[in-house]
């Protein structure tokens, strides 16, 4: 069994409604949805409260914002800002674990592989337990859990949140080109003094693959999947 490739390109608000539909019915076979999005938002985490963003400065940004079914903090999603991938696996596959904190082990594995075949540097999955931060409610790079991914210094380079349902799993992949954390920042509500501190903390966490790579890391990655 392989992964069939679809590309899809929409607005951010189009890509995640199709993103959510994916598991809401049958899953006939294994499938890969390599976005391409055609504007720019800020997509909040499906507990985030609406008063996380700030309305009057995303407006001033030409930004939009989306609400995704899964669970996590906030993300920037715009052109060239990441690779964003879609996997889906039914709920007879045997990719499919019952286990949510190792379900998504083999996802960071296949990004690894391909981020480690792009370029130089050390990848690796994290396997350990839900690793919390300061900001990791507010950011979703901020956190790191199962199966996501990091790169040299131990920063994260790929993010992965799940929606399950009796049909399959869905494993939403951001894989960060580029990591500027003072553009989610200014999008949200945030004091002066707190953005700044935020700024300078979390620029440390994670970390881009770099610009322009979008499309050799999607080979790899298909290359790599199982």
């Amino acid at each position: 069994m392989c992964f069939e490739l679809r590309r899809v390109g929409g607005t951010v608000a189009q890509l995640h409604a199709l993103s959510a539909a994916l598991v809401a019915g049958p899953v006939p076979a294994r499938v890969a949805h390599a976005y391409q999005p055609a504007d720019r938002a800020v997509v909040l985490g499906s507990g985030q409260p609406e008063g996380t963003v700030d309305p009057d400065a995303c407006a001033a940004a030409g930004a939009q914002v989306v609400r995704r079914r899964s669970g996590g903090g906030a993300v920037l999603v715009e052109p060239g800002g990441s690779v964003w991938v879609d996997l889906v696996v039914p709920s007879t596959d045997p990719l499919w674990c019952a286990d949510v904190g190792q379900a998504a082990w083999w996802v960071g594995e296949a990004w690894a592989a391909a981020l480690c075949r792009t370029g130089p540097g050390a990848f690796e999955v994290w396997k350990g337990p839900m690793l919390r931060r300061e900001w990791s409610a507010l950011v979703c790079f901020a956190g790191l859990g199962g199966g996501e991914v990091t790169g040299p210094g131990g920063r994260k380079v790929v993010g992965v949140s799940q929606r399950r349902t009796r049909h399959g799993s869905l494993f939403q992949c951001a894989c960060l080109l580029r990591w500027e954390p003072a553009d989610l920042l200014g999008l949200l509500q945030l004091a002066p003094a707190e953005r700044a501190r935020a700024g300078a903390e979390l620029a440390e966490v994670a970390l881009g693959a770099g610009p322009g790579h979008e499309e050799q890391i999607l080979a790899h990655l298909l290359a790599a999947l199982p």
